[in-house]
């Protein structure tokens, strides 16, 4: 400590980062005062001790937020006396990677966590106004509950603000393949779908407590929702595109257990945000929901829990010691287990009011809901069984690739076939004879299209075909349904006046029929050449020549890279000049593989150089990969719409219905 007080300025780093881990500290006190003061207060009826909830949730997350900005500015200013930072950066590496290595290891990854977690619950102080009271104060403690856990496990366990003795000179550098800017955004998008299922998971419980769940709970927790799919939506892209790009194998989504773990609660959310639709129109499903709100977040800990434990490899998995993942186990086991004790206890409060036919948009709801639920479980029992495998029978198994698309791919099918015509049922009761001929076009128009990619392609795999019905047939339904909104006249100008969500979940089911439409594409029609290529010889890939005309060195901030040069053509015409690279980082030790990708609408040509050979040519992998793009668009569009539908003037809870809610409860409106 002594060698790092002698340079210029370490003082005021020291300074800076004691005061981060000291308001870390405080916000794991207030966490404590806002889990347990309001709770009492909603008990109670004291409306002092409820209104203590807003001032200390916006108070923790004022110091959570200095905490993480003061381990940012270790990271800025290479402060190699904190052991976090010594492990995780080095003094040459890009201010980006320095910055986005604060959240790239274990101990700054949970900051973030915490750091989401009080904006969450900030944001529902904020916006909250139009909460009942007793209710307000409830999700805000149980909010803060979920904080005080994941305070005591940095704290104890996990301290970002740990120091050593004597400061290096320099650091050990971040994990290269951290190195990305799409790895340097992935986390905070994921984060922020992750633990913002935590405020559905607290509204839940809230209502439980507060022995109430209605129309009004269901248009509460939807915006909340929608955001946390939202952000999750963007953060699995990011994640996947990264994947595709950087790690040189050509995919865009390989069944990885990480990456499992954001898509099951993706699932669960997407599951929950169309059960609080038939809680807010219907009145019904209630403990469905209810149940889905908690699941959700509890598989956003399973997940965190199979990144964070060791027990399951994975290419970008934390794979910390098991002793913190038992911590995030009981943590798990508390929340989750406790959430569904209570569930059980109070199932009576749960009453569905609203009926319902077996063909109606209700039913059409409920079998969404089962698919994306059923096809989650399927997710984890794949991504889980290796380790059961171990524990209980002795056996090393492995379960890839074929068991996912086998088991899952059945209920996406299902699901794109029932989407449109669900969308369109009119709720209560409805005749879907009249909504299979109003989608007939849509239908004939995916056959044929089906059809004509089939002829164009005789004797190879339905599956791309396939992606091309699904795609129109979803894509139609959903201009169809905006059609069927202008009335019988057919007033295209009705279209503007219909509410944001409408237009936000047509966007939506558009977007997930061109990611369809995107992903057949990838599986069906993607062309792979791996070849010895030698230095101005050219090759044929598909309809493109390439001719690789020569190899660098090249030195880069903090790494040397073997760069090639290759030349693509089509038709004799060069349609794109191609710099795939390996590069070493001489810090970490470690190498990394940066595809060359010639992004186009209708596919990308994607080359990856590998070793040298005796005979002094090089390893060369190409890909043609047909509608790559319209995958990641399909991805945005989905973002698109949950944020279309998130401005929807609907989502707000009316004042009326505020004072209402407060003099029911027997406390003064605000």
């Amino acid at each position: 400590m002594s060698l790092a007080l002698s340079r210029p300025g370490s003082i005021l780093r020291l300074m800076i980062t004691e005061l981060g881990h000291f308001a870390l500290i405080l916000a794991f006190l207030v966490a404590i005062v806002q889990t347990v003061v309001p709770l009492v207060g909603a008990h109670k009826r004291w409306s002092g001790w409820m209104a203590l909830a807003e001032p200390a949730a916006t108070a923790q997350f004022l110091l959570v937020g200095a905490s993480f900005a003061a381990l940012t500015y270790a990271f800025v200013v290479s402060d190699f006396s904190l052991r976090l930072v010594y492990l995780n950066s080095h003094s040459a590496k890009p201010m980006l990677y320095k910055i986005s290595g604060v959240w790239g290891n274990h101990e700054g990854s949970m900051l973030l966590w915490v750091l989401i977690l009080a904006l969450f619950g900030a944001m529902a102080a904020w916006f909250g106004a139009g909460l009942p009271p007793t209710l307000r104060a409830r999700v805000l403690a149980v909010q803060a509950s979920v904080s005080v856990a994941f305070y005591m496990f940095i704290l104890f366990t996990s301290n970002p603000f740990l120091r050593l003795e004597v400061a290096p000179f320099d650091g050990q550098d971040l994990n290269p393949l951290l190195q990305d800017p799409g790895l340097a955004f992935h986390p905070p998008f994921l984060y922020l779908g992750y633990v913002g299922l935590s405020i559905c998971f607290s509204f839940a419980v809230a209502a439980l407590i507060e022995g109430r769940v209605d129309a009004a709970w269901g248009r509460w927790v939807r915006p909340w929702t929608l955001a946390a799919w939202v952000f999750l939506t963007i953060g699995i892209a990011l994640g996947s595109w990264w994947a595709y790009y950087e790690l040189g194998w050509g995919g865009f989504w390989f069944w990885d257990p990480v990456e499992n773990a954001s898509f099951m609660p993706w699932l669960f959310a997407a599951a929950l945000l169309h059960s609080a639709i038939v809680v807010e129109k219907r009145e019904a499903l209630k403990s469905w929901t209810i149940l889905l709100a908690i699941l959700a977040f509890g598989f956003s800990l399973i997940g965190t829990f199979i990144v964070r434990s060791g027990l399951l490899t994975s290419v970008h998995a934390f794979a910390n010691d098991p002793e913190r993942g038992m911590f995030i186990l009981m943590i798990l086991v508390f929340f989750t287990g406790g959430a569904l004790m209570l569930f059980a206890l109070r199932a009576n409060i749960m009453e569905a009011k609203g009926v319902f036919g077996v063909v109606s948009r209700e039913s059409a709801l409920v079998a969404n809901n089962i698919l994306l639920a059923v096809s989650s479980f399927v997710v984890f029992v794949g991504t889980m069984w290796p380790m059961f495998a171990e524990m209980f029978f002795d056996r090393v198994l492995s379960v890839g690739p074929p068991f996912f698309n086998m088991a899952f791919t059945p209920f996406m099918v299902i699901l794109g076939l029932i989407l449109p015509v669900g969308s369109m049922l009119s709720w209560k009761r409805a005749k879907v004879g009249r909504t299979l001929r109003q989608l007939a076009p849509a239908f004939i128009l995916a056959v044929s299209l089906m059809g004509l990619f089939w002829a164009m392609q005789t004797g190879r795999s339905l599956l791309g075909p396939a992606g091309v019905f699904f795609a129109v047939w979803i894509i139609s339904g959903a201009v169809i349904d905006l059609l069927n909104r202008t009335g019988q006249s057919r007033d295209l100008s009705r279209l503007l006046r219909l509410p944001r969500a409408d237009w936000g979940k047509a966007v939506a089911h558009t977007g997930l029929g061109i990611t369809m439409l995107g992903v057949a594409g990838l599986m069906a029609w993607t062309e792979e050449d791996i070849r010895v290529a030698q230095i101005g010889e050219p090759y044929t890939v598909g309809a493109f020549e390439l001719e690789l005309q020569g190899v660098e060195r090249v030195e880069g901030p903090n790494y040397i890279s073997t760069m090639g040069e290759i030349s693509v053509r089509k038709n004799g015409e060069e349609v794109a000049h191609l710099f795939p690279e390996k590069r070493n980082y001489p810090v970490a030790q470690m190498p990394t593989t940066e595809a060359a990708i010639d992004y186009r609408f209708m596919r990308d040509v994607y080359v990856v150089i590998g070793d040298p050979q005796q005979d002094g040519g090089w390893v060369v992998r190409t890909y043609i990969k047909p509608l790559a793009n319209w995958l990641w668009a399909g991805c945005i569009l989905m973002a698109l719409g949950g944020l279309l539908s998130l401005t929807d003037r609907r989502f707000r809870v009316a004042a009326g219905a505020r004072k209402a809610d407060a003099a029911r409860a027997g406390v003064p409106a605000e």
